[in-house]
């Protein structure tokens, strides 16, 4: 339960929120680290609203990918995904990833929970015995369409040759859901965000869909298939289904499927479009259980012209950045460098650019101005006086305009509402002139007013920049001696402030 803003109490709503699960066959890198950064700011803020969250997160570790890299360093499968996966683990504090749970898909609880429900889906009809040939990106995991492959039979996203692939599979009937699906779309336009991305997941299904294999026979790094032991389950079959397995196990004792279960957002990338918009909730309506209520894609993060990742050599190392400039930065850059949904070319120039503009310049300088001011002129405590009204009417607006765009998951939006606040108050130092008001006793009430009205705007733009800047806001909020972090506390209050601390720089200026 909580406080609404009228004193009465009211029930917390649940929040489930996922990010994909990432292949251990290689370490992580700045798009691992994006998706992840995306989906903490979302469960941050809603913890911020009150609300019970879930937020979860982990590691696909079967399939032909894994099985391919083992084989090439001389490993088993099961060695590999042990040795690679504590690398993912450790991402997430580094990150200051506020996940409640890390599955791993090799946990034997997923693998059971993944079996029942997929002899759920046989048991319901949509699964058959045939023989699949046709092309195959190893790298991708996935079957691919002759209208899906590239130029000379090549995968379109890694640009290497397709295999052409010829086994005995088990089938699931994708096409018998084609009008549900259809029908999804029509009913719920929110299903798939951002918009361009719902085109393209409708215009996969309009295409008209065909059955795809559930299960490989060529290989054994899987999850068993129960009902024919010379199978092992299609890996992106199996690994869909981790969001909703680890609800079953993440708590030892308690089963949280009923507490979250569907998801309020998968945030996922848009090279797995096709997976989570089409086959998921195909899946999930053969099994006969209810469907997340939003999937958000977003874009690649370039480098020049290209997508960056493990594959193509090009990946920018998260871990190197964070040393030198701190998590924060790190974490700010990516969700204000990029417009969510979309994709855009990183680089460790622009890092440092935007460093030193917004972080540095920005809300750094803004925070060590008004704190140094309150302890040269006002002794370290804020006056309890009343604010500037026509400053509060532009800073009190924020909270609701964070509320309805993150709603929709539109995190570049929310941060720019934010920092038009940031850049609000910055102006307002520079139009006030603290220090010329200081050399005047006769404008005492006026400096009174400024001050306080500067330290309680900084306050309320650190609540909100808490998601995106955790290590940061709370420095920040415990400087200012108001430590909550409640969003309907988000707001200018006269007198809200007392005795504050000295403050060290928050976003130290590089040499």
């Amino acid at each position: 339960m909580r406080v609404g803003p009228t004193g009465t109490l009211m029930r917390s709503m649940s929040f489930y929120v996922t990010t994909p699960i990432y292949y251990v066959n290689a370490a992580p890198h700045l798009g691992h680290a994006y998706s992840t950064i995306a989906a903490d700011v979302l469960a941050r803020h809603m913890r911020q609203r009150g609300e019970d969250v879930f937020f979860l997160t982990g590691t696909d570790e079967h399939g032909e990918p894994v099985a391919l890299a083992a084989e090439r360093e001389g490993v088993t499968p099961q060695e590999l995904v042990d040795r690679n996966a504590p690398h993912f683990i450790d991402l997430m504090p580094r990150l200051n990833v506020s996940n409640d749970f890390f599955i791993r898909t090799s946990d034997a609880e997923h693998q059971a929970c993944a079996q029942e429900v997929l002899s759920r889906i046989r048991e319901n009809g949509h699964v058959y015995e045939g023989v699949y040939e046709g092309w195959y990106c190893p790298r991708c995991a996935d079957f691919k369409t002759d209208a899906e492959a590239g130029e000379d039979n090549t995968c379109p996203i890694h640009r290497t040759a397709l295999v052409r692939e010829k086994e005995p599979n088990y089938f699931f009937r994708l096409s018998a859901f084609q009008e549900d699906l259809v029908r999804l779309f029509d009913e719920q336009p929110d299903f798939v965000m951002p918009r361009h991305r719902y085109n393209e997941a409708r215009s996969f299904i309009e295409s008209g869909l065909q059955d795809v294999s559930l299960s490989r026979s060529t290989f054994t790094w899987g999850v068993p298939v129960p009902w024919d032991p010379e199978h092992v389950f299609y890996v992106w079959f199996e690994a869909l289904l981790n969001y909703y397995t680890a609800l079953s196990y993440a708590t030892p004792g308690e089963d949280l499927t009923e507490r979250f279960w569907p998801a309020q957002f998968h945030i996922i990338g848009k090279d797995i479009l096709k997976f989570h918009t089409v086959f998921w909730p195909a899946m999930l309506l053969a099994a006969g259980l209810p469907l997340p209520k939003h999937i958000f894609v977003h874009g690649f993060l370039l480098i020049g012209k290209d997508k960056m990742g493990k594959s193509a050599g090009n990946a920018i190392d998260p871990f190197q950045i964070m040393d030198e400039y701190g998590t924060d930065a790190l974490r700010f850059y990516l969700m204000r460098e990029v417009s969510f949904g979309h994709d855009g070319a990183v680089s460790e120039e622009g890092f440092k650019a935007r460093y030193e503009a917004e972080l540095a310049n920005g809300l750094g300088n803004l925070a060590s101005r008004t704190i140094a001011m309150v302890h040269r002129y006002r002794d370290g405590t804020v006056p309890g006086c009343p604010l500037d009204e026509e400053l509060a009417a532009e800073i009190d607006g924020a909270a609701g305009e964070v509320r309805e765009l993150l709603d929709v998951a539109d995190l570049t939006a929310a941060g720019d509402a934010i920092w038009l606040r940031v850049r609000r108050l910055n102006r307002y130092v520079e139009e006030q002139a603290p220090w010329t008001l200081a050399k005047d006793s006769d404008r005492a009430e006026e400096l009174d007013r400024v001050l306080a009205s500067l330290a309680e705007g900084l306050r309320v733009v650190a609540v909100l920049l808490h998601p995106w800047l955790p290590e940061s806001a709370d420095t920040l909020l415990a400087a200012l001696g108001a430590p909550d972090l409640a969003l309907d506390g988000a707001r200018m209050v006269p007198g809200n402030l007392g005795a504050i601390s000295t403050l060290q720089p928050l976003f130290p200026k590089q040499r």
